[in-house]
């Protein structure tokens, strides 16, 4: 199956399961998906994840994380489409919910979080917002 938004299918397979109140959910393995699993696990939105091989295709499987029966990513947002590229500066990083969320980007440095990039001074493509 061919996808022309990889990340944005992940986070809305993310938004479904979560609607579903599901402990897990699988989705195709990628780096870039990896690597934005990494920064929402590191700043604490999901409890983990690994990735399992099945029938010769690597896929992900997201154990998400919630708090008193309700999920802890109340907001995941897709910012940087493929038809609408959003990229900003070190200065330019917008805060979500005043620091209570984050924002995930793509810099020269790797996925990082909105705080991470502040902190290496990078800007970068903003990938999606969860807050």
């Amino acid at each position: 199956m061919n996808l022309s938004d990889p990340l944005g299918d992940m986070l809305t397979r993310i938004r479904n399961a979560q609607m579903r109140n599901m402990s897990k959910v699988v989705t195709p393995a990628s780096k870039l998906r990896l690597h934005v699993l990494e920064v929402l696990q590191s700043e604490g939105f999901i409890r983990g994840f690994v990735v399992v091989e099945k029938d010769g295709h690597k896929n992900i499987e997201i154990e998400l994380k919630y708090f008193e029966g309700s999920p802890v990513i109340n907001d995941l947002k897709r910012v940087s489409k493929p038809g609408r590229r959003v990229y900003s500066s070190v200065g330019d990083i917008p805060l979500e919910r005043n620091g209570l969320g984050i924002s995930i980007l793509s810099t020269s440095k790797g996925v990082m979080s909105d705080n991470m990039a502040r902190e290496n001074n990078v800007g970068g493509e903003i990938l999606c917002r969860v807050s």
